[in-house]
Protein backbone atom coordinates (compact mmCIF):
# COMPACT_ATOMS: atom_id res chain seq x y z
CA UNK A 1 0.00 0.00 0.00
CA UNK A 2 1.16 3.51 -0.71
CA UNK A 3 0.66 6.96 0.75
CA UNK A 4 -2.78 7.48 -0.79
CA UNK A 5 -4.26 4.20 0.41
CA UNK A 6 -2.68 4.55 3.86
CA UNK A 7 -4.06 8.08 4.15
CA UNK A 8 -7.51 6.87 3.18
CA UNK A 9 -7.28 3.99 5.66
CA UNK A 10 -6.32 6.20 8.59
CA UNK A 11 -9.02 8.73 7.71
CA UNK A 12 -11.56 5.90 7.71
CA UNK A 13 -10.14 4.44 10.93
CA UNK A 14 -10.27 7.75 12.80
CA UNK A 15 -13.52 8.89 11.21
CA UNK A 16 -11.86 12.17 10.31
CA UNK A 17 -13.19 13.95 7.25
CA UNK A 18 -10.90 15.49 4.66
CA UNK A 19 -12.27 18.91 5.57
CA UNK A 20 -11.26 18.40 9.21
CA UNK A 21 -7.79 17.21 8.20
CA UNK A 22 -7.38 20.31 6.05
CA UNK A 23 -8.31 22.52 9.01
CA UNK A 24 -5.93 20.68 11.37
CA UNK A 25 -3.00 20.87 8.98
CA UNK A 26 -3.56 24.32 7.54
CA UNK A 27 -3.54 22.78 4.07
CA UNK A 28 -6.35 23.51 1.66
CA UNK A 29 -9.20 21.05 1.25
CA UNK A 30 -8.28 20.81 -2.45
CA UNK A 31 -4.73 19.77 -1.49
CA UNK A 32 -6.01 17.04 0.84
CA UNK A 33 -8.49 15.87 -1.79
CA UNK A 34 -5.64 15.63 -4.30
CA UNK A 35 -3.63 13.39 -1.95
CA UNK A 36 -6.61 11.04 -1.59
CA UNK A 37 -7.39 10.87 -5.33
CA UNK A 38 -6.49 7.79 -7.31
CA UNK A 39 -3.81 9.37 -9.52
CA UNK A 40 -2.31 11.70 -6.95
CA UNK A 41 1.30 12.28 -6.03
CA UNK A 42 2.63 12.14 -2.51
CA UNK A 43 3.12 15.38 -0.60
CA UNK A 44 6.42 17.03 0.15
CA UNK A 45 8.07 15.99 3.42
CA UNK A 46 6.92 19.09 5.31
CA UNK A 47 3.29 18.54 4.27
CA UNK A 48 3.50 14.82 5.06
CA UNK A 49 4.69 15.72 8.57
CA UNK A 50 1.71 18.06 9.05
CA UNK A 51 -0.68 15.34 7.88
CA UNK A 52 0.92 12.66 10.05
CA UNK A 53 0.82 14.88 13.14
CA UNK A 54 -2.83 15.75 12.57
CA UNK A 55 -3.70 12.06 12.24
CA UNK A 56 -1.55 10.90 15.15
CA UNK A 57 0.58 8.60 13.01
CA UNK A 58 4.12 8.68 11.71
CA UNK A 59 5.16 9.74 8.23
CA UNK A 60 6.64 6.25 7.96
CA UNK A 61 3.17 4.78 8.47
CA UNK A 62 1.64 7.03 5.83
CA UNK A 63 4.29 6.01 3.32
CA UNK A 64 4.80 2.33 4.15
CA UNK A 65 1.76 1.29 6.17
CA UNK A 66 4.09 0.00 8.90
CA UNK A 67 4.74 1.36 12.36
CA UNK A 68 6.79 0.45 15.36
CA UNK A 69 5.22 -1.91 17.86
CA UNK A 70 4.65 1.05 20.19
CA UNK A 71 2.60 2.89 17.55
CA UNK A 72 0.61 -0.26 16.74
CA UNK A 73 -0.28 -0.53 20.42
CA UNK A 74 -1.43 3.08 20.40
CA UNK A 75 -3.69 2.36 17.42
CA UNK A 76 -5.16 -0.63 19.24
CA UNK A 77 -5.85 1.53 22.29
CA UNK A 78 -7.64 4.08 20.11
CA UNK A 79 -9.68 1.30 18.53
CA UNK A 80 -10.66 -0.07 21.94
CA UNK A 81 -11.61 3.41 23.14
CA UNK A 82 -13.78 3.93 20.07
CA UNK A 83 -15.55 0.64 20.76
CA UNK A 84 -16.06 1.47 24.44
CA UNK A 85 -17.57 4.85 23.54
CA UNK A 86 -20.22 3.10 21.47
CA UNK A 87 -21.30 0.74 24.24
CA UNK A 88 -24.05 1.52 26.69
CA UNK A 89 -23.02 2.00 30.34
CA UNK A 90 -23.83 -1.57 31.34
CA UNK A 91 -21.73 -3.21 28.61
CA UNK A 92 -18.98 -0.63 29.06
CA UNK A 93 -18.66 -1.63 32.73
CA UNK A 94 -18.59 -5.32 31.80
CA UNK A 95 -15.72 -4.82 29.36
CA UNK A 96 -13.71 -2.72 31.84
CA UNK A 97 -14.29 -5.33 34.56
CA UNK A 98 -13.18 -8.11 32.22
CA UNK A 99 -10.01 -6.21 31.35
CA UNK A 100 -9.20 -5.70 35.04
CA UNK A 101 -9.85 -9.38 35.72
CA UNK A 102 -7.54 -10.44 32.90
CA UNK A 103 -4.84 -8.14 34.25
CA UNK A 104 -5.13 -9.65 37.73
CA UNK A 105 -4.86 -13.18 36.27
CA UNK A 106 -1.80 -12.14 34.32
CA UNK A 107 -0.14 -10.69 37.43
CA UNK A 108 -0.82 -13.91 39.36
CA UNK A 109 0.56 -15.97 36.48
CA UNK A 110 3.82 -14.01 36.40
Amino acid sequence: MGFRSNLREILDFTGMEQKELAAKTGLSLKTIENYVKKDSSIPSADKAVLIAQALGVTVEYLVTGKESAKRETAREVIEIMNILEKLDDYNHEIIVSMAKLLLSFQKKKN
